[in-house]
């Protein structure tokens, strides 16, 4: 079976990760400080894309 995320998504996540730790993660338009974890792993693999690395889709609620 295929792996989900390449290496590239799995930086991006970590870099994240470490942002958020030190407290410099932004979300959106409003610029809040990010303080959740999920919410931090979902800016990483945002970031990662919109640069192309092998990312699945977002669901979408029905």
């Amino acid at each position: 079976m295929a792996k989900k995320y390449g290496s590239a998504a799995k930086k991006s996540v970590k870099r994240a990760m470490h942002k958020m730790k030190a407290g410099t993660l932004k979300s959106g338009k409003s610029k809040k400080t990010v303080r959740n974890r999920k919410q931090a792993i979902a800016i990483g693999l945002s970031e990662a894309r919109k640069k192309g690395a092998k990312v699945p889709r977002k669901k979408i609620a029905k």
